[in-house]
């Protein structure tokens, strides 16, 4: 079924190309001039873009973009990469006066799009491991546990993956990893980070870790395949005559895997009488937008329903269904099955180019899920890894809830897309832009918070006295907020002020961060 399916996006995305290369003399037939496999390829991603990209109308013509000028020395991946990062470098944010698609951090990439190598992931599901380590259908092949530095000596358990190996060893957030392999475990150089990258990328490891109640213990780790859960913790708290429920949210995965984990965490805050919500996004990405707008659901109350929830925004050309190049796509369902086309039409099957894109077609209204019906304050913990789905959560909640933001601010990512296969090659670029209610929807340099806090790695998700979620408790129980020159003590002793930095994360996976629309309703 894979090669099967590589072999038709092959002859749909580059066959309608060929022609390019043509030199058409007045009144004569056109002659073709040969082209390669990886100059078609360049030549597909540059016409996607023309049409499908959410800013394609800042692109120059063919000829001047001149696509098959991307070939040099390297590999074919990084001529598509440099391709498309240079695609994504004409629509500049007047606001910064850099591209919507710069990133300081990563100036040699795109901030949003990227280019996905098919035959490495070995998988047709969204999000393959080489941009995380736990795909989005929930599926982990790692040790299932990332860290951070909180000091050179210093180093925590940020999150641990429910059901992975470090789980059912036992491991939690805010243990210390005193040494890796019976190597001191520091983060002071750049070497004795990529010995934990190494360490973290090998099949096994050892550590001597010291819990959070001082004690140390050895534990051996072996990497294995694993199913697990996007709710990390779900608890609720009680203050004075307040019941709040929290959830840990770390990312936005089918909604067949999330669903059922989503529901009894919401069926519990309502047995309990829950009234007020802290959602810990910290670490949370993105992902489905389907599952995101489940999770806005069961916080919404039912007051809401039939009140619009967001809309996405597509270039107009796509609005006006102009993107012809978009037949060449077949729409899979989800059985990764090309989809006949019910209309009747014999030999017919579904393309993207059958998908209605108008604004009425993609405006989302409130349809309450779940008996949790009272909410009307909303905390979320935030952090520069907070993106996409997550972002476009808190901003479909802000017209209708009091909605706070405690921690630093977001990534910045109130776009989306859908993947276009070429060759074997999946090319995501930025298709459309949400916005809430009330039209909102700039936040491409990210959500303030409104309550600065240091990411409290040494302690673990829940405890109140965690400095995140010990603003959060203080706000919603007596409405106000702790100034932002306070300081406070870490578990390991260290005093930090809120406007201290997030501790240094070191890179042992990556996390996916985007927002994916896979919810096509056709014209």
């Amino acid at each position: 079924m894979r090669n099967i399916k590589l072999k038709i996006f092959f002859a749909f995305a580059l066959a309608p190309f060929a022609l390019i290369s043509c030199k058409k003399d007045k009144g004569a037939s056109p002659e073709i001039v040969e082209a390669s496999r990886t100059q078609l390829t360049l030549d597909s991603i540059f016409l996607y873009a023309k049409q499908t990209y959410l800013w394609n109308e800042s692109l120059p013509s063919y000829e001047a973009f001149n696509p098959r000028s991307y070939v040099s020395s390297g590999t074919d991946l990084s001529f598509f990469e440099k391709e498309l990062l240079y695609i994504t470098r004409y629509k500049i944010n007047s606001s910064t006066g850099k591209a919507y698609e710069y990133s300081a951090d990563e100036p040699n990439s795109p901030k949003y799009s990227y280019i996905d190598d098919n035959s490495n992931s070995g998988t047709t599901s969204f999000v393959p491991s080489a941009f995380s380590s736990v795909e989005l259908d929930g599926k982990g092949t790692d040790f299932g546990m990332g860290l951070s530095a909180v000091t050179a000596t210093d180093i925590r358990i940020r999150y641990v993956n429910p059901s992975s190996p470090a789980a059912n060893a036992g491991l939690k957030r805010g243990d210390r990893i005193v040494t890796i392999n019976n190597h001191t475990a520091r983060a002071d150089s750049e070497t004795e980070v990529n010995y934990i990258n190494t360490a973290f990328n090998s099949s096994t490891m050892s550590l001597v870790v010291q819990t959070t109640n001082g004690t140390s213990r050895t534990v051996s780790l072996t990497q294995a395949s694993y199913t697990t859960s996007p709710v990390i913790k779900t608890t609720v708290i009680t203050r004075g005559s307040k019941k709040i429920g929290y959830l840990v949210f770390s990312r936005f995965s089918t909604l067949s895997n999330a669903e059922s984990a989503l529901n009894n965490a919401f069926a519990g805050f309502a047995s309990a009488g829950v009234t007020d919500l802290v959602v810990d996004l910290r670490y949370n990405g993105g992902g489905y937008v389907a599952t995101a707008e489940h999770l806005i659901n069961l916080i919404a109350p039912s007051s809401l329903n039939g009140k619009v929830m967001y809309t996405e925004y597509y270039n107009d050309m796509m609005q006006k269904g102009n993107a012809s190049i978009l037949k060449y796509q077949p729409l899979y369902d989800s059985n990764d099955k090309i989809q006949p086309y019910t209309s009747g039409v014999n030999g017919k099957y579904v393309t993207y180019a059958d998908v209605d894109y108008s604004i009425s077609g993609n405006t989302y209204k409130f349809s309450k899920n779940g008996s949790l019906d009272n909410i009307k304050t909303v905390c979320f913990i935030v952090s520069g890894n907070t993106a996409s789905a997550s972002e476009l959560t808190i901003n479909s909640l802000k017209p209708y809830l009091t909605v706070k933001l405690i921690g630093s601010t977001t990534y910045g990512k109130p776009v989306g897309f859908f993947g276009i296969t070429i060759d074997k090659y999946t090319v995501y670029m930025s298709n459309f832009q949400s916005r809430n209610a009330n039209g909102e929807g700039d936040y491409f340099s990210g959500m303030t918070a409104d309550i600065t806090a240091t990411d409290d790695v040494t302690r673990d998700f829940g405890d109140e006295s965690e400095v995140c979620l010990s603003k959060a408790l203080a706000y919603l129980t007596t409405g106000t907020t702790i100034s932002a020159n306070t300081t406070m003590s870490l578990k390991n002793g260290t005093t930090v002020s809120s406007t201290e930095v997030v501790p240094v994360v070191i890179p042992t996976g990556n996390s996916f961060t985007g927002m994916v629309e896979n919810r096509h309703k056709l014209k």
